[in-house]
């Protein structure tokens, strides 16, 4: 009996360590403006070759000038902790001081702009790749908040090309994505078990389709030509604006005010849902720090109450309407959600972002918890997205996933 008691305790806590998956914590409210940059001026999501350099980049708000601690840990394809110990797959320390930090300046919002460098000389090489959280701490050991990364290595080479749908019910809607893989000079031992596929929609890891196997295999190539089971809806180009200079309405601005921060007032933007499709280049969710005055945006872009503004219509009214956008990492909650002004028949929000260039949609959060891009949007077939494949892979008897090939296309010339 005692036995037994001890052995099923066990497996509890084997299920809630070994098998949870782990989330990235969202920021409180005075960290901004959270960005993952390699060799582009604009954020991206954190896919690095290995070897590769990571910067992180953030602002304090509370002026403080608090000290900010990290920490690295490894994880399986599907988020669960690996059972690599931290030698394993570091050079180095972790759990190191953020020393690079400058004060905002000439700016009416004060701030504090912290940089973290990866590899530096305390962290000096992540040696594996696979799945990585980067998790920030306060001087207190409390976890401020915590993002996703990936290290690939170029062991596969990875075809990606994005078709129309062969659902006759969606084909003016999804978009599915083929891949095929090629390993380099290496075998993949039993592809169907140790092979996983996971395909990244506009660098949202929210709504990723993972732990796809091969559909079958030509020679040494893995083929992934299913329909429904790598289908993303089209959704819509996003809305974006622009507000490098502060002192005057720019790109999708229609008046400001200098109260104590600076505020652009966008226009009303339209559901589109049933409209017709119109191309509008835009950079898929994504947004830039830029400041027409400024030398180094990083500390000389201020902080701008962005009021976004979605038409009424009748069947929106009760829902609950989000700004969506890379600019917050994808999250839905209250710092996102629109209110309904019942005197102008609009959707309004103010958000407090930095200077620069933004993409953003409207999106609907369901009681299910489940996303609808396309209520407010509409779904196109049409609609550019960026697509990205990851390829995972543990040979029999490994003890971590490794991600063998990054691939990435574009549904710009979209086929049949």
């Amino acid at each position: 009996m005692k036995q037994n008691l001890i052995t099923s305790i066990f497996i509890a806590i084997y299920s809630v360590i070994g098998f949870a998956q782990v989330e990235e914590t969202p920021p409180p409210n005075y960290i901004k403006t959270i960005n993952f940059k390699g060799d582009t001026p604009e954020t991206q999501l954190p896919i690095l070759r290995l070897g590769e350099y990571l910067v992180l980049e953030f602002d304090a708000l509370n002026g403080n000038e608090d000290d900010y601690y990290y920490k690295i840990e490894h994880f399986n394809y599907d988020w669960t902790p690996s059972v690599l110990v931290r030698s394993e797959f570091m050079d180095g320390f972790d759990n190191q001081r953020i020393r690079d930090y400058e004060n905002s300046y000439n700016t009416y919002q004060i701030y504090s702009h912290y940089k973290l460098t990866i590899p530096n000389n305390q962290t000096r090489a992540l040696k594996v790749s696979g799945n990585y959280l980067l998790s920030i701490y306060n001087s207190s050991n409390e976890l401020v908040f915590s993002r996703k990364f990936m290290i690939y290595e170029d062991k596969a080479s990875v075809g990606v090309s994005i078709k129309r749908s062969r659902d006759i019910q969606h084909i003016e809607e999804k978009q599915r994505v083929d891949i095929v893989i090629t390993p380099n000079n290496m075998q993949l031992n039993n592809p169907k078990q140790t092979v996983k596929a996971v395909i990244v929609q506009n660098n949202n890891l929210h709504n990723v389709i993972s732990n796809l196997k091969p559909q079958y295999t030509i020679g040494n190539q893995l083929i992934y030509k299913y329909d429904t089971e790598t289908s993303f809806w089209g959704g819509n180009e996003y809305f974006f604006f622009e507000n490098k200079d502060v002192r005057a309405a720019n790109t999708g601005i229609q008046f400001i005010d200098l109260k104590d921060l600076y505020h652009n007032y966008l226009y009303t933007n339209i559901v589109r849902a049933n409209r017709p499709y119109t191309y509008n280049p835009d950079i898929n969710g994504n947004y830039v720090i830029l400041n027409i005055d400024a030398e180094n945006p990083s500390i000389e872009a201020d902080y701008v109450w962005v009021h976004f503004s979605l038409e009424a219509k009748d069947h929106l009214i009760g829902k609950n309407i989000h700004v969506y956008g890379n600019f917050n990492n994808y999250i839905i909650d209250e710092s996102t959600r629109l209110e309904y002004d019942e005197n102008n028949q609009v959707f309004t929000k103010p958000i407090l972002l930095k200077q620069g260039f933004y993409n953003y949609k409207y999106v609907v959060a369901n009681n299910d918890g489940n996303i609808d891009e396309g209520l407010i949007g509409g779904n196109f077939y049409q609609t550019e997205n960026n697509y990205k494949v990851l390829v995972y892979y543990r040979d029999l008897g490994a003890r971590y996933d490794q991600i063998i090939g990054l691939g990435e296309g574009s549904s710009v010339n979209i086929s049949n």
